[in-house]
């Protein structure tokens, strides 16, 4: 910042993001609609090749918003808020809990007990081999969800109770206008393309240790489209109130602080050396002692 000013202009909202995440609920909801007289075997083609997309992307818009990239840091409940309505395609309640312990993962990035993005000991134990790291991979959605409930339960908020009873409502809604397939078509989509999916490489790829003392990485391909350039990892850790439609901005300013990092090239490639390279694994991440930060 002291050498590029100029980087301190790319933070606040992305005036964009609201219309696009809008623009991707209503095209699930019109999906409901459009799958609701298929066969099974298309629901979950569907729900893999399509919808499950969609729901990924969202996650991580949900991450963006968290930020509060969408509104600023002025409007942080019409952030949250907004969380909420992102979610809605997902099927399953899930921003409020997000947001809770994300910025655990910025503050305390690898802190044992506190950042809850680290695997546990019995993760990085069992799924040793490359069969059952790639269970690991399937199973990643049911981990990321249960994990924070081991390694640092929280107490739960007005905002997740409201998000849950907003989020089962909708849910009901769907089933009751059009069946029991679309809102499966939501919630299969969500896990099947949270697990094992070219998507979630971005799982891997940004904080497992593909190289000994790098443990944080981004990844520069064309995924990043379908992302909100959540592989400008390096950056986003770096400034993570800049939005991500920004995020290319910061690389090509500071270049000389990144071009000369590793970087990943293929998230497909990363998922593909995770499962059969034996010196990875869920215990390849590091992991540290940090001080409880007191809360402000």
């Amino acid at each position: 910042l002291a050498k590029y000013p100029e980087i301190k202009t790319l933070m606040g909202p992305d005036p964009h993001l609201k219309w696009i995440v809008s623009g991707m609920v209503f095209t699930q909801l019109l999906a409901c609609y459009l799958v609701k007289d298929l066969s099974w075997k298309w629901i979950f083609f569907w729900a893999y090749a399509f919808g499950g997309c969609i729901n990924h992307s969202l996650t991580l818009a949900i991450h963006d918003i968290s930020h509060n990239v969408a509104f600023g840091n002025k409007q942080a409940k019409w952030n949250r808020w907004f969380a909420v309505f992102a979610n809605l395609p997902i099927g399953i309640p899930y921003s409020a809990s997000f947001k809770k312990y994300h910025i655990d993962h910025h503050r305390y990035l690898g802190g044992d007990s506190l950042d809850v993005d680290i695997p546990t000991d019995f993760e990085g134990w069992f799924f040793c081999t490359p069969l059952r790291k790639l269970l690991w991979l399937f199973l990643q959605p049911l981990f990321y969800s249960l994990r924070p409930l081991y390694v640092n339960p929280k107490a739960i908020t007005r905002m997740e109770i409201l998000n849950a009873l907003i989020q089962f409502s909708i849910d009901l809604i769907i089933y009751y206008l059009w069946g029991l397939k679309p809102v499966i078509y939501l919630i299969a989509g969500t896990i099947l393309c949270l697990g094992f999916h070219p998507i979630s490489g971005h799982f891997i790829a940004e904080h497992y240790m593909f190289l000994k003392g790098y443990e944080t990485y981004s990844y520069y391909g064309p995924l990043n489209w379908l992302t909100f350039n959540v592989g400008y990892h390096m950056e986003h850790h770096d400034f993570p109130s800049i939005p991500g439609c920004r995020l290319p901005m910061v690389k090509k300013i500071a270049a000389e602080y990144y071009d000369n990092l590793p970087h990943h090239q293929s998230w497909i490639r990363v998922l593909w050396d995770f499962v059969f390279d034996d010196t990875l694994g869920p215990y390849s991440r590091v992991k540290r002692l940090c001080k409880l930060a007191k809360e402000s």
